[in-house]
């Protein structure tokens, strides 16, 4: 009961209680892209998401789930087309990542090519291969 109060003030109150919030964020984004690329988030996203947040958060269990939280956040507002689309999202990552050249650090292709595993149809598989070019250009222009 008080880690399911904890996990919703903290997501309601993000912004004033994660240090560094911003990363996170970015990172929910960029996680976001690839997996809303088909509109669902099937079983096999699932469990890579979760060894995504694991391996980037490794022992800060919280900061993993609140990263989960957040993705699941966006991708329900992109599929209920509450207030952020596709476009918008691909719009604010490019954004966020010329305003903060670290940003494109947080770009990690080998993680995001395990949930480029997921994908079954060939329509499904190139779109998310754009997606995988375009990440991949803002890391080439704006990372280290």
């Amino acid at each position: 009961m008080f880690k399911s109060l904890k996990r919703t003030v903290t997501k309601i109150f993000r912004e004033l209680l994660v240090h560094h919030h911003g990363s996170l964020e970015y990172r929910a984004k960029v996680l976001t892209l690839m997996i809303s690329s088909n509109g669902e988030i099937c079983e096999c996203e699932k469990q890579k998401l979760k060894e995504i947040a694991q391996s980037i958060y490794g022992d800060d269990q919280d900061r993993a789930e609140l990263l989960l939280d957040t993705v699941h956040e966006y991708h329900i507002k992109i599929i209920t087309q509450n207030g952020l689309d596709f476009e918008h999202l691909i719009q604010l990552v490019e954004k966020e990542t010329k305003a903060v050249k670290r940003f494109a650090d947080k770009i990690d292709m080998k993680l995001l090519m395990q949930l480029h595993e997921c994908m079954k149809s060939e329509e499904d598989i190139l779109f998310q291969q754009r997606i995988l070019e375009f990440l991949q250009e803002l890391k080439d222009e704006y990372g280290e």
